[in-house]
Formats: C-alpha cells, sequence, structure tokens
C-alpha cells in the first residue's frame, strides 16, 4: 500500500482531500503529456494508469475503516442520461464530483473514454471496475465486445481498410449488427441496458 501513497506523492496520513486533490493534478498532467510524441508521451500513459490503479486502491482502503454508510450510496442516473443524450463533457464534470469511485464509476468513465474513441483509456478503465467487481457480467460483456472492436480495426487498419465492414457477407459485418452496432433502428430494442448501447452505438456511424 505504501507504494501507491509514493506513486500519488503524499504521505500515508494525507487527508482524503490532499488525496483527491493530487490525483486530480497528477491526473491532469498525465491526461495532457500522453499525447506528446515518443517516450515522454508513452511514459505519461504508463503513469495515468498506474495513477488510476493507486487512487482506486487508497480509496479502497479509505472506505473499508469508514463506519459511514453513506459512501456507499452511488446514485449515477444524472451522468447515465447525460450520456444517453450525448452530452458527454457534462458527464464527465458530474463524474468527477465523486470523491468515492467504485466499480460502475470506472465503467462510467470508461463509456465516456469510448464516446471520446479514447479506445484504450475506456479498455483501462473496465479492467479496474472488472478489477473491483469481477463477478459483474456487464463488464465483462462490454470488456469482450470493445476488445473485439479494437482488434477488428487493427486488422482493418492493416489491410488498409477504414472502420466497419458494410459487406452483408462479411461475418464481422453481422457480428456488429448482432451487438447492436449497425442497425440504428432497432438498437434500443437489441440492447438489454443503455450502457450496452453506448459502447457500441459508434459502430453506427
Amino acid at each position: 500500500m505504501q507504494e501507491y501513497y509514493k506513486i500519488l506523492g503524499v504521505s500515508e496520513d494525507a487527508s482524503e482531500e490532499e488525496i483527491d486533490r493530487a490525483y486530480s493534478e497528477l491526473k491532469s498532467k498525465y491526461s495532457r503529456e500522453r499525447f506528446y510524441e515518443g517516450e515522454i508521451g508513452n511514459e505519461a500513459a504508463r503513469n495515468l494508469t498506474k495513477l488510476e490503479t493507486a487512487y482506486t486502491e487508497i480509496k479502497a482502503k479509505l472506505k473499508k475503516g469508514s463506519k459511514s454508510s453513506d459512501s456507499m450510496n452511488f446514485d449515477f442516473s444524472e451522468i447515465e442520461r447525460l450520456i444517453k443524450d450525448g452530452k458527454i463533457e457534462s458527464a464527465q464534470s458530474r463524474l468527477d464530483d465523486f470523491s468515492e469511485r467504485n466499480a460502475e464509476w470506472h465503467y462510467l468513465q470508461s463509456v465516456i473514454f469510448y464516446k471520446k474513441n479514447w479506445t484504450n483509456e475506456s479498455k483501462k478503465q473496465l479492467e479496474i471496475a472488472m478489477n473491483m467487481d469481477p463477478h459483474n457480467t456487464k463488464y465483462g460483456d462490454a470488456y469482450t465486445k470493445l476488445k473485439q472492436k479494437m482488434e477488428y480495426n487493427e486488422k482493418a487498419f492493416h489491410s488498409g481498410n477504414a472502420g466497419f465492414s458494410q459487406d452483408a457477407n462479411d461475418p464481422q459485418y453481422n457480428n456488429n449488427r448482432q451487438m447492436g452496432g449497425c442497425d440504428c433502428g432497432s438498437m434500443a430494442e437489441c440492447c438489454a441496458t443503455w450502457c450496452c448501447l453506448n459502447m457500441l452505438c459508434n459502430g453506427c456511424r
């Protein structure tokens, strides 16, 4: 646990406010630097992943030591509505207001990153959510579909194709339709939850 505090640059007896502030400052710094070219960008991306893990573990430890049940009350309904309405920046702002970050928080952060086309960051947030709640099938299904999309896009990139194939004879095209990726008119009916819709609807465009 000591190493996690070192990653945030705070002492083990730091207050929760100090931890949150350190996290926010470092996240902002690494989020900017990860777009730099070369090793600086790569190192920033690695540091951002370490930061998210450290912050999650520290907050989980603090939560376990708390006697208040209020910290376990999470209401993400407004954020879900904002994402469904396409108000991504507003959703991000509301999500940032939560000091306690459980598995669902990281899942919603993954959805927001996906909507911004930050697939690598989206994948990392899903991994954190699954690590915190390994038996949640929603997270596992979203992770599987995201990996399928990333793998197909990588394959398409190397073969000189852009985006998903629209050939109805292509198995990948049929798979996208089954996951709600191409049939925009019936996606709401095909997806069990709005989350699946948000994770896959970019395939329609």
